[in-house]
């Protein structure tokens, strides 16, 4: 009997696999960490090929630990770090230049380009995103300008791009299928929301030739089936979504108006606003929520950069902590993060700044400040630039929001949730399962092999484990933040390229 779903969760840090029953519990989790590049200042980068090697020992050892043969796993989902850009070899299968990271500045100069030409106000007008080295074009545009041979191989159609999830496609089905879902499609600023498919006009914009695209496929629905040589048998793949638009789904969010926050590597906040595809005036995203069933779903979208990477700067970086974990007990020997301010501006900062100049700062630092009140005050920049998204998406939505779902690797940190919640001045709702992300991606396979009938019973699956209230007077909370915006201000202020 297929009784599971296999999760694939390519993430920025590591690569998981989690299997899923039909109730949508967790039954085993195989994880590894994947390796960071920084070759410049900026810099961000993978290798192609250690993910693929990750996926594949991540979904032998989660079999081990389950205990179950692959004939048992009726369909793999997948979900992955967007806009993180791979080109190869289509012959070959071999990338042409590692992976660049959706964290990476690397092709800032060609997205200046783009907009001292005047093209801002098109390509917003029909991505619903901004110019900017986040998303996957200005990556492509790099790898084509300079990498040698590169744009002689992209122009003679011997090389292929994808998103991870293509990638991860591509390798499980030994070639034969080159596809992605409209929730990736909708993040590389060459994807048109507006006809939902890849746009000619933004293709010569970024100089990118139409023949390295993937098929563009429903978010729940079949994407191919694994080749026995990749991972030793065939399984049906029937859902793939980026990891923030999974993650809406696995939370529960299938109503307009739902709205959820991811804490990991950045921070991710989402609303559904159905089919309704809402223009942002506060520097928020308009971005697709998933494809089913040939209907769109749209969502706006607040990014930020670094939210728990700022914690494990502090461990590897610093070296003043020696795990993550460790970061709520260490904030917690303060009352107070001591009037210290932390902006972690490490690769730019994003919705709703939008400054790749800006770079890390902390303030108000005395000769009293401890360790504690340095960490406390990284775990506080996670919910004040929550709170900056919040506030900017609902003037957007035109919404109050009442409750946050939240998930993520850092909900485990109650210290940081309490405050978020006395920060938003709403409820904090966590779920008994934080792996909203890989639960959105087995729901999405799930919903199209009938294993779950409708997606009303893909969001009863969620359940809450404890919701946190505001504990602080609004007027309290109000001073920290107004302190947190000028210290922004200032950082925005700092430009590490000036010449004044």
């Amino acid at each position: 009997m297929s009784n599971y779903i296999l999760a694939i969760d390519q993430g920025t840090t590591s690569t998981r696999c989690i299997l899923f029953n039909k109730s949508g519990d967790s039954i085993a989790t195989a994880q590894q960490e994947i390796k960071q590049s920084f070759p410049f200042p900026g810099w961000v980068e993978h290798d192609p090929l250690e993910i693929w090697e990750s996926v594949k020992s991540t979904y032998n050892q989660v079999l081990k630990n389950a205990g179950i043969d692959a004939s048992q796993i009726a369909s793999i989902g997948i979900t992955n770090q967007r806009e993180t850009t791979v080109l190869w070899n289509r012959t070959t299968g071999l990338p042409v230049y590692p992976a660049i990271v959706w964290q990476s500045r690397q092709s800032v100069e060609i997205c200046n380009r783009l907009k001292a030409a005047g093209f801002e106000n098109i390509i917003s007008e029909k991505t619903g995103l901004v110019v900017d080295t986040y998303f996957s074009a200005s990556k492509i545009t790099w790898i084509l300008e300079k990498v040698e041979e590169a744009r002689i191989q992209a122009n003679s159609g011997n090389l292929a791009f994808g998103t991870i999830d293509t990638w991860i496609l591509w390798n499980l089905t030994e070639g034969k299928v080159h596809a992605t879902d409209f929730s990736n499609a909708s993040r590389t600023l060459l994807f048109n929301i507006q006809t939902h498919s890849w746009d000619t006009e933004l293709l010569s914009i970024f100089g990118i030739p139409s023949s390295i695209l993937p098929e563009i496929k429903d978010s729940s629905g079949y994407f191919g089936t694994t080749s026995s040589n990749a991972i030793g048998t065939e399984i049906s793949v029937n859902g793939i979504a980026g990891d923030q638009q999974a993650a809406l789904f696995g939370q529960g969010c299938i109503l307009p108006g739902m709205a959820k926050n991811t804490y990991g590597t950045g921070c991710f906040m989402l609303i559904n606003t159905g089919n309704k595809r809402v223009v942002s005036k506060h520097g928020m995203l308009t971005t697709i929520a998933w494809g089913i069933g040939g209907e769109i779903t749209y969502a706006l979208e607040g990014s930020v950069f670094v939210a728990g990477s700022a914690v494990q700067w502090l461990r590897d970086g610093l070296k003043i902590i020696d795990q993550a974990s460790q970061s709520e007990e260490i904030a917690s020997e303060v009352d107070d993060c001591g009037g210290v301010y932390f902006v972690p501006a490490f690769v730019g900062l994003g919705a709703p700044y939008w400054n790749s100049e800006a770079r890390g700062s902390f303030f108000g630092l005395t000769r009293g400040t401890k360790r504690s009140h340095i960490v406390r005050a990284a775990l506080e920049s996670m919910a004040f630039q929550t709170r900056d998204v919040f506030d900017a998406m609902q003037n957007d939505a035109d919404l109050t929001l009442t409750s946050l779902r939240v998930d993520g690797g850092a909900t485990e940190n109650s210290l940081l949730l309490q405050f978020q919640s006395d920060l938003l001045q709403v409820n904090v709702d966590k779920p008994h399962n934080t792996e909203s992300t890989a639960l959105g991606a087995a729901l999405l396979a799930g919903l199209s092999v009938g294993i779950f009938a409708t997606m009303e019973n893909c969001a009863s699956i969620r359940k809450s484990e404890r919701i946190y209230s505001p504990a602080v007077s609004p007027i309290e909370i109000e001073k920290k933040y107004v302190l947190w915006k000028k210290a922004v201000r200032a950082t925005l202020a700092f430009h590490v390229h000036s010449d004044e």
